[in-house]
């Protein structure tokens, strides 16, 4: 079956990944490599990280409890200083991908945030370009749980194997790809649009 709908992640993808950021942090700091996403996939499932991108904590209470997760895992990283981490930059070719692809296909944002994406946000013109919005703040479910992408099929009103998804990280692509959805992870963008064009049949760029 041909695909009729794309589906893209925000951070990572459209923007630049936090994890660039991270990596200064890390850096800058003397910790360890990797050492503030090893805190966010520890316990994945119910850590601050994942209960704050569900809005099941403020904030404030997600800056207290990473501080304590980071320290049990041998360095106390403050937790308002990963969140000030998370902005990216927009990647303007991606943008045009997703354009290019809103003339054609039915369009998905997938996004595990922690402040929904309204109006006002500086984003908002990329965010407006999509038919459907799914944020875990908003829906209170995340990437890589299953609801979350049985949601945006819901609400395109298609079946997971008419879908291509891109991702940058490997755990929120498997239970898509074991869904029915095609692939896609985002490492280097341009190769990435690559991929994407020879899935869905026309230019990308």
């Amino acid at each position: 079956m041909p695909i009729t709908s794309a589906l893209f992640d925000f951070g990572g993808v459209i923007l630049s990944s936090p994890f660039e950021a991270f990596a200064r942090y890390e850096d800058e700091r003397g910790l360890p490599d990797g050492f503030i996403r090893s805190v966010n996939s520890y316990d994945h499932h119910t850590n601050a990280w994942a209960r704050l991108e569900r809005n099941e904590m403020t904030a404030d209470e997600f800056a207290i409890a990473f501080e304590d997760e980071s320290a049990a895992l041998g360095h106390r990283v403050s937790g308002w200083d990963v969140l000030g981490l998370l902005a990216g930059e927009l990647r303007p070719e991606m943008v045009e991908v997703v354009r290019r692809c809103n003339e054609k296909l039915k369009t998905g944002l997938l996004t595990n945030n922690v402040v929904s994406m309204g109006v006002d946000s500086p984003v908002a013109h990329v965010v407006e370009m999509f038919d459907v919005v799914i944020e875990s703040s908003v829906v209170g479910v995340r990437k890589p749980e299953p609801r979350f992408y049985e949601l945006a099929c819901e609400r395109l009103e298609i079946e997971p194997s008419d879908a291509v998804f891109l991702d940058d990280l490997g755990i929120n692509l498997k239970p898509a790809r074991e869904m029915g959805m095609t692939t896609i992870k985002v490492e280097d963008p341009a190769v990435a649009i690559a991929q994407l064009e020879a899935v869905v049949g026309f230019p990308l760029r």
